[in-house]
């Protein structure tokens, strides 16, 4: 059947190999299976093996910047030895519970990222520090925070991190000197007493807010004095003893995102996804979506009727039939194939069995020709020839072989 060229098509695209019941196998091989998907596999491998090796060597000292426990450049355990060594207790807080609880009157505050905290964290954290005797030192206070926690003072435009002069008569600064600030700088309103040191084309970069008794803020631009990395150039270190150093305990707070009181916010946009996306992003989207149905319809255009198109070179009737095959697997179609199949035998069958072809496709006319043809034979015509569609590959190509056999025995009969 497959050398004609009007035969049925192939549903295979490769030569399957016989099974033990004499039927096709369409089942890949384990090697088959492991060449497809050995690529796959390594790149999968290194990846994961990258990870663990990355997160092994990470998890060695490193938590990240001004951390106490880091060793890293940006990390900040150099400072807290130093403290250490000079009696000052540390404590490491990563949740505004944890930095409330241990606040007390001999305490330092240190609040590594203000600008993280949300409006209700801000006034928990503000109520905290008017009930606390101690000092509390912001790195890198801006606008978001300035309001609630160092009222009189606003953000102007940050500047780089430079070597820059106290120009003031705070003592801690006075006696380190030349220290590396910059980043935010501030604006201190008129009427505001505070001391305004290290200043950055004319505008502080730390400034400090007397309260009441030995209650005080410190705002520090750039927390770059504290790294690692800077701790022993000019008079980083001196600084940052004497501010952090001054009562007997130091509370380390390391805001983070997942802090269970950053979920008590009053802010109607919290749980909003989309107020949490840039609105360049959003725009950005739109214009991607408006490309994507453009493009769409354009590729989608009829650019006018299909014109048949006499092929460059003969194929032979094999290889149409085998590419057709192959099309028909890739979609699964095994309905389609099926059907192909049997409306080819069908049509052959007719004139061998005295049914005018027109007259191929009618059950109540051929299947009783084909049995009076063949009297004796043992399988089911009407379903070979009329049945349903294949439920796998395998029922197909059992199909394909049993309408070959039934054409073979109408010739030979």
């Amino acid at each position: 059947m497959s050398g004609e060229t009007t035969g049925p098509p192939a549903p295979a695209t490769t030569p399957a190999a016989p099974a033990p019941n004499g039927t096709t196998s369409t089942a890949p091989s384990a090697r088959q299976v492991w060449t497809r998907v050995r690529g796959t596999a390594l790149v999968v491998a290194v990846v994961l093996i990258g990870g663990l090796v990355l997160a092994t060597v990470r998890s060695a000292g490193s938590h990240g910047a001004l951390d106490p426990r880091s060793t890293d450049p940006h990390g900040s355990r150099a400072v807290a030895e130093l403290l250490e060594e000079r009696g000052v207790t540390l404590t490491l807080a990563t949740t505004l519970d944890e930095a409330t609880a241990a606040t007390h009157p001999d305490t330092t505050l240190l609040v590594a990222a203000p600008d993280l905290l949300t409006d209700a964290q801000l006034s928990t954290l503000r109520s905290t520090l008017r009930n606390s005797a101690g000092r509390t030192v912001l790195l890198g206070a801006g606008s978001p925070s300035l309001g609630t926690l160092a009222p009189g003072v606003t953000s102007a435009p940050g500047a780089a991190v430079t070597n820059l002069s106290p120009v003031c008569t705070l003592p801690a600064a006075t006696r380190a000197g030349s220290v590396d600030l910059g980043g935010e700088r501030y604006e201190v309103a008129p009427g505001t007493t505070a001391d305004s040191c290290y200043p950055s084309d004319g505008l502080p970069t730390l400034v400090r807010l007397p309260g009441t008794g030995t209650t005080d803020t410190v705002l520090l631009g750039s927390p770059d004095l504290l790294h690692n990395a800077r701790l022993d150039q000019q008079g980083n270190a001196s600084l940052a003893l004497q501010l952090l150093g001054s009562r007997p305990h130091l509370v380390w707070y390391l805001p983070s995102l997942y802090d269970p009181s950053a979920d008590a916010s009053d802010d109607d946009t919290t749980g909003n996804f989309l107020s949490l996306i840039p609105s360049g992003w959003l725009w950005g989207a739109l214009q991607l979506t408006l490309a994507a149905v453009l493009a769409a319809v354009w590729r989608g255009r009829r650019l006018g009727p299909l014109v048949t198109e006499r092929l460059p070179v003969a194929l032979r009737a094999s290889e149409a039939t085998e590419g057709r095959a192959r099309l028909y697997r890739k979609a699964n179609a095994r309905d389609r194939a099926a059907s192909v199949l049997r409306t080819a035998t069908r049509t052959r069958l007719a004139p061998l069995l005295g049914v005018p072809t027109r007259d191929a496709h009618s059950p109540e006319l051929l299947l009783p020709a084909l049995s009076a043809r063949l009297p004796g034979t043992t399988a089911d015509s009407k379903d070979l020839l009329f049945g349903p569609a294949p439920a796998d590959d395998s029922t197909l190509i059992r199909l394909a072989d049993q309408l070959d056999a039934l054409e073979r025995e109408v010739r030979t009969s």
